[in-house]
């Protein structure tokens, strides 16, 4: 045993001690370096957006000066406004459609059992799984097949596609852990099968909803591959910046990036937050309420 005082003695239980608080934050330390390296390309496109930076190159420093004159000119570039505008419309229209078939499939797949089911929950993954460019060319292939000219409504078709996959997924996950005793109190105290739904079962769903409908918007304002087969003449905001990038990414670009990804920690908060009042909801359990119904009846 190494005595306290000799010379080895406190560098050896610095040591020690120093390899126990690395053990206990090795995985906070390296969750926080991979968020930070996924934040990285976003916290330098936000610093781009105010830089004085020339069209024909992507630097900053403080040589190149500091200006918000992009964020006050974010909009004056009509084709930038013509395609950011196209992508929102696209991104709200696809996730609307999405969003409501793939909670549908969701609560089916959940809760009914049907011939085919464990086939529909495999073939649920394989558009998650399949390479955009094969699902693009596929798609394509089936547009010249069909006479179906190119453009908007090509573009919205191919969203919704591969958008549902991933709601479904979503959505089931939460359904997976719904507890079905909280429905059946409401039904004991006398609800109707579809207030039961818009009273119990939505706003407990409603996080799970929002996270997919979040997931399928942002999965669809920036898809480049899948529309890149599917725009035609259309353009979108992924295929504006990649069609400027041979010649210059406007600075206006960063900006509107940046506001993007503000909304988009906005409308997370909102989920996060509406998620704990549904834990809230959920914490109440059946047990205190049905005493109260048996009550209700005897009177």
């Amino acid at each position: 045993m190494v005595d306290s005082k000799s010379p080895g003695g406190p560098p050896m239980a610095a040591a020690a001690r120093g390899w126990a608080w690395l053990r206990r934050n090795a995985l906070p330390i390296y969750a926080g370096f991979a968020v930070a390296y996924m934040l990285v390309p976003i916290v330098v496109i936000a610093v781009f957006s105010f830089g004085d930076t020339p069209r024909d190159k992507l630097t900053f420093g403080l040589n190149d000066g500091f200006t918000l004159e992009y964020w006050r000119t974010a909009f004056s570039i009509p084709e930038l406004n013509d395609a950011l505008f196209t992508s929102l419309r696209l991104a709200a229209l696809s996730t609307a459609i999405s969003t409501a078939i793939g909670t549908l499939m969701a609560i089916a797949l959940v809760r009914h059992r049907f011939r085919g089911r464990r086939a529909a929950n495999l073939l649920i993954v394989i558009p998650m799984a399949t390479p955009e460019v094969v699902i693009g060319a596929s798609l394509l292939s089936m547009f010249i097949y069909s006479s179906f000219a190119l453009g908007f409504s090509t573009l919205l078709i191919a969203h919704v596609m591969f958008s549902i996959s991933f709601v479904v997924v979503v959505v089931r996950s939460r359904l997976i852990g719904f507890d079905r005793n909280l429905e059946e109190a409401a039904a004991d105290l006398g609800a109707t099968p579809l207030a039961t739904f818009r009273t119990v079962t939505l706003p407990l769903l409603a996080p799970g909803i929002v996270a997919a409908a979040l997931l399928a918007f942002a999965l669809s304002i920036d898809d480049f591959v899948i529309s890149n087969f599917s725009s035609g003449t259309t353009v979108t905001f992924p295929l504006y910046v990649y069609g400027v990038s041979l010649r210059g990414i406007p600075v206006q670009v960063n900006a509107l990036a940046t506001m993007l990804f503000a909304v988009t920690v906005i409308a997370i908060s909102l989920v996060l937050i509406q998620q704990r009042r549904a834990e809230r909801m959920a914490a109440v359990r059946p047990e205190a309420i049905r005493p109260e119904a048996a009550a209700a009846r005897a009177t």
